[in-house]
């Protein structure tokens, strides 16, 4: 009988032998390696394919990490030849006497099955398993199969492979794993949904012990590093601080690289090495939304995100909040509550971790109109509301408050204007909630912050920082809009009669710069802007050019500073720095972006001039804080805020850094009749320039020829005399004569912008 059967099954395997799949997917194993983009100092910033993997070869893989895996998957793995024959014994007769069954699969088999077979259990399937281990092995060393499977098996959360693994639950590379992490990963072929530690950590820890003692018993470790490692309490990576928030940055990156190699650029294992540092990238996210948040805590409260209804029973509250919370994730620092309790004087919350907050005081007052009796029952706090909070810190005691989603908008970019390289992007408030990157995609009017480009054009033609306007009322006609009257203002609505262009600078004086762009000429001014990398067309040849009401993106508002930082060159933005592959061979490398002749677009000694402007404005102008709050000179830049406070725009630099911050709503409307650019965009500068320039030399530019100081301003030499306009006298300013009625309509409408 036992021989008949002997027979069949020799004569199954016989007969299924030649049917067996091709295995040069193994002999020549090449993983899908998803494209992985990292920061200038290896930090990784993101990554894009259907896979997580990071392959390392088999003498890199620590061995404490391969102990693990063989002392509870495949102990006898150096020992078998493919299949563990006493393996099969041992399990058979286990099975005789447990309800559950124990498998006998060995590694080599594992292999098997996850590239060439289906999860079904069934004996034919079993039987090709074994043929196809058999085979395997023939073909690989006992290395080579270790190496695919330890980089191929699934391990949970789009992790493949233990080194994977070990970034997505450790956030640590795999070769500083120890023996209760590496316990810990090991667990996770069995069933990565069930023993992952941060989804089941209880039975996550089981398996993690038993397989310690495992390790033991096939003199893995010693009975001192078991205790050791069964006692070790395990740190598992926080979900919110897996990337250092480049989201925006990375998927510029990824665009890139897409518009290359097309798909494949998410399997070739393709890494991309970026300009940024990730520490800047995470002090101007951070700037960023604290400007953001700052501003949001002076908006009147909106009302819950939504409602869900409580059960009376206290027993059930708990999956009813963690229900209603599914809806609203946690947006980084923004956390979402469902109130349990409200009144004017306190509010008991619970998050989705289950942790209950009780909110007083200080922690009420963004939304005092929501706990109002009087308020608008639409937007009351009451229970079984869904409300945001944050946790500030006060007076050295961590404390909650009650905030909300902001619906203003902002963007942040860095760059060093020596050569392009862009050293921070935030494109946004929160990537997840809207992917549109405002650094360079939003077109907006940079309002008073454009103005230095004007009074770059005006010291070609005579104009000195001496050079005295007058500061006085403006009023055009209907005849000479071929519409409305058009009378502009002074943001602060004053008017301080003859002033230098350095104090009308400082003060941002829209009256002076319309009179100096009338002096010059708005299609001069038109072509001069040009050379700083801005469009024309999108600045139309009107006079209210000169109060920046054109259209630019906060990229190429950097660009134009650059010029006024680097001496007069013209950069272009610089992101990708050098391109590998999964073997570390470099595919790309970025040119040396150096200043040279060819990229010079102003001449040293207007960028001189400008920058001196500049500095002026941060000293003792609307921007006067970076210098006081930065305890530094060269510190150079100008505020804008446009018509009716829709835009606030920051635009400065020091010699090696430049950077502009821009905050608005989407669809344009006013920010506040207070808020202004030196009130919201500057102190997201100062905060990023604090962290960036840290430790760096106060370095101003060197006096370049063709310039004089006289009675301490500085001239051109051909204006330092009687040449050159002393003064402006015109009180009175006309609009360029516009022929027909389209064009009279066009001059009006960029008025009312």
């Amino acid at each position: 009988m036992v021989a008949s059967v002997a027979l069949l099954l020799a004569l199954a395997l016989a007969m299924a032998y030649p049917n067996l799949p091709d295995i040069s997917g193994l002999t020549d194993y090449r993983p899908k390696l998803p494209m992985r983009v990292m920061s200038s100092d290896g930090v990784l910033l993101g990554e894009f394919g259907e896979e997580r993997r990071s392959y390392l070869a088999i003498k890199d893989i620590p061995k404490v990490m391969q102990d693990a895996v063989l002392a509870i998957e495949d102990a006898r793995f150096y020992q078998h030849g493919g299949v563990d024959y006493l393996g099969v014994i041992r399990a058979g007769l286990a099975n005789v006497g447990e309800s559950r069954s124990q498998g006998a699969s060995t590694i080599t088999m594992q292999v098997a099955r996850n590239f060439y077979l289906s999860t079904e259990k069934t004996l034919t399937r079993k039987i090709y398993e074994i043929l196809l281990a058999l085979k395997i092995e023939h073909a690989l060393s006992k290395e080579k199969i270790l190496e695919i499977y330890m980089n191929q098996i699934f391990l949970g959360h789009r992790a493949h492979g233990f080194a994977a693994a070990s970034e997505v639950y450790f956030g640590k590379p795999l070769k500083d794993i120890t023996i209760a992490e590496a316990a810990m990963l090991a667990g996770l072929p069995k069933a990565p949904s069930a023993y992952n530690p941060i989804n089941n950590p209880r039975r996550a820890n089981i398996r993690q012990q038993y397989i310690i003692e495992r390790m033991l018993e096939n003199g893995f470790i010693t009975a001192e590093q078991r205790d050791l490692a069964k006692a070790e309490v395990l740190h598992y990576r926080n979900v919110s601080d897996s990337l250092p928030h480049a989201e925006f940055v990375a998927e510029a990156a990824r665009q890139l690289i897409f518009n290359q190699y097309g798909d494949d650029a998410y399997t070739r294992g393709l890494n991309v090495y970026l300009t940024l540092r990730a520490d800047e990238q995470m002090v101007a996210y951070r700037a960023l939304r604290r400007g953001i948040m700052d501003y949001e805590r002076r908006q009147v409260y909106r009302g819950p995100e939504a409602y869900a209804d409580l059960p009376a029973d206290p027993k059930e509250v708990d999956v009813r909040v963690a229900e209603a919370l599914a809806d609203h994730p946690a947006n980084d620092e923004l956390l979402a509550a469902v109130v349990l309790q409200a009144d004017a004087r306190k509010v008991e919350a619970a998050l989705q971790s289950g942790e209950l907050l009780n909110i007083t005081g200080e922690g009420l007052k963004p939304a005092t109109s929501g706990l109002s009796d009087k308020g608008n029952p639409k937007t009351r706090i009451r229970r079984g509301a869904i409300i945001r909070v944050i946790k500030s810190t006060r007076a050295g005691k961590d404390e909650w408050t009650i905030t909300q989603l902001p619906e203003v908008e902002g963007a942040f970019i860095s760059l060093d204007p020596r050569n392009g390289q862009v050293r921070a992007m935030v494109g946004g408030f929160d990537y997840a909630k809207n992917k549109f990157n405002h650094v360079t995609q939003a077109w907006r009017q940079p309002g008073s912050s454009f103005k230095p480009f004007i009074y770059s054009a005006a010291l070609e033609k005579g104009f000195t920082p001496a050079t005295v306007v007058n500061d006085a009322p403006l009023f055009f006609d209907a005849g000479s809009t071929g519409s409305q009257p058009w009378e502009p203002k002074n943001y602060d609505g004053t008017f301080d009669g003859p002033i230098t262009l350095r104090r009308a600078l400082a003060k941002s004086k829209n009256m002076v710069s319309i009179r100096v762009l009338n002096a010059i000429g708005v299609h001069y001014a038109q072509q001069w802007i040009t050379r700083f990398g801005f469009e024309p067309e999108k600045h139309p040849a009107y006079l209210t050019m000169a109060l920046g009401a054109g259209s630019v993106t906060p990229m190429q508002m950097a660009q134009g500073f650059a010029v006024f930082a680097n001496g007069g060159y013209r950069v272009a933005p610089q992101l990708i720095a050098r391109l590998t592959d999964n073997k570390g061979r470099v595919l790309y490398e970025a040119p040396a972006n150096a200043l040279s002749d060819d990229r010079r677009v102003i001449e040293a000694r207007n960028a001189f001039m400008m920058s001196s402007l500049l500095q002026e404005v941060t000293r003792s102008g609307t921007a006067a804080k970076a210098q006081a709050q930065l305890k530094r000179p060269d510190i150079y830049g100008k505020t804008g805020t446009t018509n009716d406070s829709m835009d606030a725009w920051f635009a400065g630099y020091q010699q090696e850094l430049v950077a502009v911050v821009w905050i608005g709503y989407d669809q344009p409307r006013k920010l506040g009749d207070r808020e202004t650019g030196g009130g919201l965009s500057l102190p997201v500068w100062i905060e990023y320039m604090n962290f960036a320039l840290r430790g760096k030399p106060v370095a101003e530019p060197a006096v370049p020829e063709g310039v004089i100081n006289l009675n301490g301003e500085w001239y051109y030499d051909e204006y330092s005399g009687k040449e050159g306009v002393r003064s402006l006298a015109n009180d009175e300013a006309k609009l360029p004569a516009a022929g027909t009625d389209d064009e009279k309509k066009g001059i009006l409408d960029l008025f009312r912008r």
